[in-house]
Parts: structure tokens; sequence; C-alpha cells
């Protein structure tokens, strides 16, 4: 299927040089690295020492996933800021796991430099899923260590992280390591066949995208007396845009990925959007919004309308749809149900396995081979659309992907410390300064 031509002249170069540095990175991966990563399948061995890096709930399941599809892999190190969640992982996990978790009492790091004494002890693949905001730093300490890494989604919550990963991802090419993505769509062999479909011209040029992720409200785990800020918002992150990334950065970029997919990583030229705070009034809920309604528009005439929201007692559900000329690429059974319908007749066939464990069995096949998958150039773009959709809600302008892309502003706090200030602060009434479409500055 031809893609519609992207724009020239000054307005469009930042969206060329993006396009140029994913193809760069690509075309890197054809050619190998030049540094070889620690030995791990070494005289045939199929035993491969994991680290987890963030020992949430999703930490430990990414764990599990790794630890079903390679039955001579270990488990020997974890890390988290807080030692609770990196004992109540591995108990969790030894559980399942009696004879694949072997994480000894000295192998257990907390704090904000864990990672980094984790990675010192000799793992070969890292596992990160830690909140969003230090996947950056994490990913480039992995690659610098010379290990193979997982990075859940999203990659960054700002733009100079995705620059970081796009950077990352290049040493780790560069360095033969796996450098593979949680957008486990991507593994789906349904919506690999899908997405085919879609670029064979199955259902002509694209038209528009609708790409609904809608929830009831999540956990949250209250305040304690004896925590300090930094400890409230770090047991809260979902709820902290610095840390999340707000939720249509956390959540809704699984959709954000799938639009990327289906218009092969063509970036839109700008978007626009509604968001704000309807039923999260109370201080708790830190600083995100529940709900926004971004459009995304695209050189050729394309426009993705992206909708997310998180509210108790509403209508939940997630879908994807991509109508073109020829006809509608959608999932009426549920989101990984796809069908065409149109010129074209075409219902997927049932999942034969779930995606993530195939993410791993990939992951590891590709060590074995010595071809590692490197899924930085999408992770980047996919994470980088959910940012641009961000920064229209909460400013309530019509930003440019060239000005997203090149947005030096950085959310992070001054130091990393448990007595330290966060980016963001209660006011003298416990209410966190909140975004205010037409009055907050997010470039």
């Amino acid at each position: 299927m031809k893609r519609p031509k992207t724009s020239t002249g000054a307005a469009g170069a930042s969206r060329r040089e993006f396009l140029v540095s994913s193809a760069i990175l690509a075309g890197a991966a054809a050619t190998g690295g030049l540094v070889h990563p620690r030995s791990v399948h070494a005289a045939g061995s199929d035993a491969v020492r994991i680290g987890l890096i963030g020992c949430g709930g999703r930490g430990a399941g990414a764990v599990a996933s790794a630890l079903s599809v390679n039955p001579s892999a270990k488990l020997v190190g974890v890390s988290d800021a807080f030692k609770d969640r990196a004992e109540t992982a591995c108990a969790q996990l030894k559980k399942m796991f009696p004879d694949q978790v072997a994480v000894d009492s000295d192998h257990l790091f907390d704090d904000f430099n864990g990672y980094l004494r984790l990675l010192e002890s000799g793992v070969d693949v890292a596992l990160l899923a830690e909140p969003p905001h230090f996947r950056p730093k994490h990913a480039e300490a992995c690659v610098e260590a010379g290990v193979h890494t997982f990075l859940e989604k999203p990659m960054a919550v700002d733009s100079p992280g995705v620059r970081r990963i796009l950077a990352a991802g290049q040493k780790a090419k560069e360095k033969n390591l796996s450098f593979v993505s949680g957008f486990e769509t991507r593994y789906s062999e349904a919506a690999r066949q899908a997405v085919r479909r879609v670029h064979d011209g199955a259902i002509g040029r694209i038209l528009s995208m609708e790409m609904t992720y809608n929830t009831g409200l999540l956990w949250h785990r209250g305040r304690q007396e004896d925590w300090t800020e930094m400890q409230f918002q770090m047991r809260n992150w979902y709820y902290f845009t610095w840390l999340s990334g707000d939720h249509i950065v956390e959540q809704h970029v699984h959709l954000a990925d799938f639009t990327n997919w289906i218009m092969q990583e063509e970036p839109p030229l700008h978007a626009w959007g509604y968001g704000g705070r309807q039923v999260r009034t109370d201080p708790k809920w830190g600083d995100i919004f529940d709900h926004h309604a971004v459009v995304y528009e695209y050189a050729g005439g394309a426009r993705l309308y992206a909708f997310t929201r998180q509210q108790a007692n509403t209508y939940n559900g997630v879908s994807k749809l991509v109508e073109g000329t020829k006809g509608i690429l959608h999932t009426p059974g549920g989101w990984t149900n796809y069908v065409i319908t149109g010129a074209e007749e075409w219902t997927a066939p049932r999942e034969d396995g779930n995606p993530e464990l195939t993410t791993f069995r990939e992951m590891f096949d590709g060590i074995r081979a010595g071809k590692p998958i490197n899924d930085s150039r999408e992770m980047a773009h996919s994470t980088m659309l959910a940012i641009l959709g961000r920064m229209a809600t909460h400013s309530g302008q019509r930003i440019t992907w060239d000005e997203a892309f090149k947005s030096d502003l950085v959310l992070a706090p001054a130091s990393y410390a448990w007595n330290a200030d966060p980016p963001v602060l209660p006011g003298p009434n416990g209410h966190y300064p909140e975004p205010i479409p037409g009055q907050t500055k997010v470039l």
C-alpha cells in the first residue's frame, strides 16, 4: 500500500529527522553489532540469569512470563526503590517457580540506586518494570553494562526521555544486545496478520482511525503519616505525570503503538484535544487527568481519534477501528478480535498463545541465534505519540510533532532521595497544581 507523502519544507524537518534516525536504527540491525555482550548461552546452555528492576505486579508478571517460556532461566536478582516490594515479588515468584527463583538476600537491592548494584551482580537479561519516569535512565545503564533488556511500556514520560531511548537503542544495536518492548500487540499473530493485510491494501487508503481505552478507577495505596512526600508519590506513582506520564501515556499508549504500526511509523503533523479532571477531584489523585480526547492529523489527510477515560460507573471498553477507502479493520468482539469488512472480508484466526509469552520466546530465540531483537524505533515513536497527545490535552493547544519531539522540558526532581522534593508539591489546600488547558505550558 502506498503511503501518503510527508510534508516538505522547514515545518517537516524534525519529522524527517525522526524518520531518518529511525531508518538508521533499523538498518543497524541488519549489520549486526561490533561489541559482543556477555555470553549467555555458553556451551549450548539455555541458562539465563534474569534481573528484575521494578517489583510491582507488572514486573512480577513479566518475570513469570519469561520463566514460563524458558525453564532453564533463573531469576537471580531484583531491585526496587522499596524493599518491601522487592521482598513481596520474590516471595510470590518463589511459590510459582521454586526451581527458577534463586534470589539470595544480597541480591535483593533497594533504594534509588539499587538498579546499578543489580547490573553489577552478573545478570544477563534485565526486565524493566519500574515507574516509566525511570525507564530511560535504567535502559541506558543496562546497555552500558552489556545486558539484554526488556522494557515495559511506556518507555519515557517526556521528549528528552524518548530521545534517550532512541540513543540507548542505537547503542544496543552496536553491542548486539536485545532491546525488546512491552508492546505485546506487535507479538500477536492475529494482529500481525491484520496489520499485514492493511499494509497490502485490504482496506485501501487509510482515512481515519478510532482508538478507545475506557476503564474504571484503578488502585491507590493511600498515605501513611510517616511517609515523606517523595515516598507518597512513589507509592502512588500512577497519579503523578512526572512518574507515569498521565494515563494517556501509561495506558492508552498500547493503542498509540497500534496506530503507529498501522501507519508504518509515520508521525502525524500535529495534535489537539480535550482533557480534564471530572471525578479525580480529591488531592490523593495527584495531578493527572481522568479523561483525554485527542485528534491527530496526518500529512495525507488521515486522522486518529484517540479516546481514553478512567472513571467509575461509566461505559468501559477497549477497541480499535481503522477506516479505509475500501473497507474497515475493527475489533467488534474485543480488542484482540480483528475483523476486516468491505471489499475484502476477513476474520483473524483464534490467537494461539499469549502475545506476552511470544514476546519473551522470540526474545530468547533471538539471543540464542545471535540475532537479538531491537524494538527501539517502534517503542520510542509510540511513546512519543502518546506524549504528544498529553501535551495537547494539558495545554489545550494544537502542537506539532516537531515541537513536541524537540521539546527540552524534563519532568524530573532536582535529586532522588526520600527527603527530596518531587517536581510537584501540594498547595496550602492540599491539592496539587493540576494542568489547566489554556494556561499550562508544555513546551
